[in-house]
């Protein structure tokens, strides 16, 4: 697979968006996705193996340098930025305090609690 041209403007809007959406770090992202992962009897397997999806590889993304993306990152990039999007813009009338709108952005890496 060839590794896309990381001098492309449109590369470079996509790494600023994503990381400007991707607002939690990727330490506070693989506790949030390793908490998700676990279950009462603990971890169905390796953590590392259950962690959620696509938040495992969003995390990966955050542990690269943009010239070590693949061009499969730069899909789960761009489907990470638009998901945050959409849930962003259909905002639950009790905000922030829906647990459920919450967990699926804090999924994707975003804390809409945390001022941006």
């Amino acid at each position: 697979m060839p590794t896309p041209d990381r001098t492309d403007p449109e590369v470079n809007e996509l790494w600023d968006d994503f990381h400007a959406y991707v607002n939690v770090d990727s330490g506070q992202l693989r506790n949030w996705l390793l908490v998700r992962a676990s279950n009462e009897d603990g971890f169905p397997g390796p953590p590392e193996q259950t962690m959620p999806q696509p938040g495992g590889a969003i995390l990966d993304i955050l542990g690269r340098r943009k010239v070590d993306l693949t061009d499969g990152d730069l899909d789960v990039m761009r489907t990470t930025v638009d998901q945050i999007q959409d849930l962003l813009a259909d905002r639950p009338a009790n905000g922030a305090t829906d647990d459920r709108w919450r967990h699926a952005l804090l999924d994707l890496g975003h804390d809409p609690l945390r001022a941006t």
